[in-house]
């Protein structure tokens, strides 16, 4: 069997197969949707394919839709031209769960696929004139929304779509500020823009930075005033705030062998020429959420029904801060710098290490929930409850530490540093948080390439991996006296942690953690049980 429309008429094939299909009709509804779009999203990648285009998949199949969703590319074209159109856009969706099962179903829901070249502009435009849509929505990574880099410059993308004007814009805000401006034209019409991407305030950084391009066109006599009011009142253009969690792990290739098992042919991943690796497959966990601020100034698909929590906007502030300083993220983080020390290649695996689950179990049960603000719609220690019960331990899930240890350098502040004010700020006792100095100590430690036996190991992509390793020249692993200090600069600096830690008690126990840690052979995980 092949993945493409043609051969869903096989029904008996698929049922055979234990394969899940549409209950709708993909021609149909890809007709309708191209005359009558009402949802865009940018980002072609795993979480939309696994998890958003799901959701509108369970509208479609309860009769409650009777369009789906078109994808834009903006950055990696060969998504598009090598894993939607050779299968019709069709994907296959493997839900990996908890108690060996697992379930496969085709989603059709995506219809359409565009790229953000000259010709994929044209049917953007198209797309974002037409009256009746009703939600853009993104998953591009936190990155997607930064417009400047390190040093406060523009990025040269971004700087060359300023200079350039809208007819030419690149980067991907760029791309979508010109695209407002077509609508905007088209009548002023009203629209929400939704990030769904996993970051704190995500609508904000989205808003913000379509605001930044627009406002510089506005300067440099592109636009007209008219649209920086358009776009900048929203009653109009809005751009809800939302927290989504569900782990999407790179396709695995025990799944790709189990499909072909079952008889489906094309199922081997691709690498891209920009380095993306994905496959006509999506593997990803059972559990998922979604919550959204209800701000949507020309109405909205349906997607209470497929389980969306639509809320207002400081209850979906207090969902994602529970998810990501207490819940999920501090515990992924923690357990994915010691899974590479202690080499580990599975965060399953890491669920059956005594020390590693002490670890998160006091991280998350006693040291985070004593801040959390509850949101109300989700009790936070249900939501650890499943993390570390069901979804950590999950042993069909193939998500490694060394995916969870990219660019740690950006989540620490979050996933610790607002524990740490929330302490300050609340008058709780700092010496007595564990968990968060071993979590911190131990990433310090891992930015030394060499585990806990004394292997070279390979540290994920970082964009400050090469300033923070320089930071901890000459230590040597196995020798606590080459340590002089060299990490105190690296704990002061409040644009990595929110805050100088050196001015708490904190910085000395990270520090005399991590010089517990350069004990040689064996000394990580005697600091941790010692500690623990």
């Amino acid at each position: 069997m092949n993945v493409n429309l043609r051969s869903l008429n096989d029904k008996t094939a698929w049922a055979e197969a234990g394969i899940k299909l549409p209950a709708y009709d993909p021609a149909y509804v890809a007709s309708q949707t191209k005359d009558a779009p009402v949802w865009l999203h940018f980002g072609a990648g795993n979480i939309f394919r696994g998890f958003i285009a799901g959701l509108q998949q369970r509208l479609l199949n309860e009769g409650l839709a009777d369009r789906g969703i078109i994808a834009a590319e903006t950055f990696d074209f060969e998504i598009v031209s090598r894993i939607y159109g050779p299968y019709d856009n069709l994907t296959v969706n493997v839900t990996l769960n908890a108690d060996a099962t697992i379930g496969c179903e085709i989603t059709a829901s995506i219809c359409e696929a565009v790229v953000s070249d000259a010709r994929g502009m044209k049917r953007l435009s198209e797309i974002f004139a037409a009256p009746g849509l009703q939600m853009v929505s993104f998953t591009i990574t936190e990155k997607g929304y930064i417009l400047r880099g390190t040093d406060g410059n523009y990025l040269p993308s971004v700087n060359a779509d300023l200079q350039n004007g809208p007819d030419k814009a690149r980067h991907v805000m760029g791309v979508v500020a010109a695209l407002l401006i077509k609508r905007y034209s088209a009548g002023k019409l009203p629209l929400a823009l939704v990030s769904m991407d996993n970051c704190s305030r995500n609508g904000e950084k989205l808003r913000s930075s379509v605001l930044e391009i627009a406002k510089a066109w506005a300067d440099n006599g592109f636009i007209d005033t008219g649209f920086l009011e358009y776009v900048s009142d929203e009653k109009t253009v809005s751009f809800p705030w939302s927290m989504i969690d569900k782990i999407t792990p790179r396709p695995d290739k025990s799944v790709e062998e189990m499909l072909i098992s079952k008889g489906i042919e094309g199922m081997a991943p691709i690498v891209t020429g920009k380095n993306t690796f994905i496959a006509p497959f999506v593997n990803a966990e059972r559990p998922s959420y979604l919550v959204i601020e209800d701000n949507f100034p020309n109405g909205r698909p349906a997607l209470e029904h497929a389980g969306v929590y639509f809320t207002d906007r400081g209850t979906v502030s207090k969902t994602e801060r529970m998810k990501v300083t207490a819940c999920l993220n501090p515990l992924h983080t923690a357990m994915s710098v010691y899974g590479c020390l202690l080499g580990y290649n599975r965060i399953s695996d890491e669920m059956k290490d005594p020390e590693i689950t002490a670890l998160i179990k006091r991280l998350g049960y006693m040291e985070s929930l004593p801040v959390v603000d509850n949101p109300g719609i989700i009790s936070p220690k249900a939501f650890i409850d499943e993390v570390i019960g069901e979804r950590l331990p999950n042993p069909f899930m193939p998500d490694t530490p060394q995916r969870i240890a990219t660019d740690t350098s950006q989540k620490v502040e979050i996933r610790f540093g607002e524990t740490i004010k929330s302490y300050i700020a609340e008058n709780h006792d700092l010496s007595s948080l564990v968990a968060i100095p071993l979590a911190i100590a131990g990433w310090l430690r891992y930015l030394l390439s060499v585990d806990d036996s004394g292997r070279p190991m390979e540290i994920s992509p970082d964009p400050l991996k090469e300033e923070l390793t320089a930071r901890l020249g000459g230590i040597t692993w196995d020798d606590p006296g080459s340590y002089h200090g060299q990490a105190a600069a690296i704990l002061a600096n409040g644009n990595i942690f929110g805050l100088d830690l050196t001015k708490t008690i904190l910085g000395g126990t990270i520090e005399a953690y991590f010089r517990s840690m350069l004990e040689g052979p064996g000394s990580v995980r005697q600091t941790l049980r010692g500690a623990l």
